[in-house]
């Protein structure tokens, strides 16, 4: 039987695609097109109720990863994917929230607020895999060429302590959950104790082998470095919710919740992450 998932071409659903092949399982990749995929896939069209169920009918799992987009588009294919569930009844949901805290701030409306609530209204075997920032952002070219001056700056005060995670290590979790359905709602991934500045730095110090250190910068700097890759619109987001974070104790997740204690999983070091992305 298959295991379905969602944003197989991108910088989540790729490495649970890859996990999935190397625990021998069989990977479907949900896509708009088809061609772009090298392996199993089924198109699907997150407007349409009728295209979701049709990838579900018989799937052993789901891997569901909202697609970045506008907030209201979003919430509709949550609601799409929602009723999809109810209709095909796949044996088991994995939702990542993708940075996204359920429940904390924000508005009921949030698209994953939206995608909980219909995967708890389904009566279909659910878990929520909830992460707090990605290692990959650390790679963004203005960041990483930094880096590699020796100096690494971040829009986070240096003390602000966060459960970082990868990429990789989600889509470890992501694998586990499918086939452990006695683990259900949030199982939390990153980082215990959290990272600071210095602990970020100290990674890539020892993966290069040159000294690096850490250096805070503001909400608004960070968007003047990622305005030309991704438009004023695209860095808008982002620039925002660093601003909010400026007046945060910090980012770490509870460790009654964590895919450490839940699930027996520890995310990779920074040194070990860079080290298997080879950057």
């Amino acid at each position: 039987m298959a295991y379905i998932v969602h944003g197989a071409t991108g910088a989540q659903g790729s490495p649970v695609l890859s996990a999935l092949a190397a625990a021998g399982l069989s990977p479907v990749a949900a896509v708009r097109d088809t061609s772009k995929v090298d392996g199993e896939a089924v198109a699907v069209d997150l407007s349409s109720v009728d295209s979701v169920a049709a990838a579900y009918e018989g799937a052993e799992g789901v891997f569901v990863h909202l697609p970045v987009g506008p907030a209201y588009v979003q919430r509709l294919q949550a609601l799409v994917i929602g009723e999809a569930v109810r209709r095909a009844r796949p044996q088991r949901v994995v939702f990542s929230t993708s940075g996204y805290t359920i429940g904390a701030g924000g508005s009921d409306l949030d698209a994953p607020n939206v995608m909980v609530r219909e995967l708890a209204a389904s009566g279909v075997s659910y878990a929520i895999v909830e992460p707090r920032l990605y290692l990959e952002n650390l790679l963004l070219p203005p960041l990483l060429s930094a880096v590699h001056e020796g100096v690494l700056p971040y829009p986070l005060r240096a003390d602000y302590a966060t459960s970082w995670s990868s990429h990789l290590d989600v889509a470890e979790v992501v694998v586990r959950l499918l086939q452990t359905p006695e683990v259900t709602g949030i199982v939390s991934v990153g980082a215990l104790p959290g990272l600071v500045g210095a602990d970020l730095a100290d990674g890539f110090s020892r993966y290069l082998g040159a000294p690096v250190s850490y250096r805070a910068i503001t909400a608004d700097e960070m968007g003047e470095m990622i305005i030309p890759m991704f438009g004023a619109a695209g860095a808008a987001p982002v620039v925002e919710s660093y601003r909010y974070r400026a007046g945060q104790p910090g980012e770490e997740i509870p460790a009654d919740r964590s895919a450490q204690k839940l699930l027996g999983l520890s995310p990779r070091s920074v040194e070990d992450w860079l080290r298997a992305m080879g950057a």
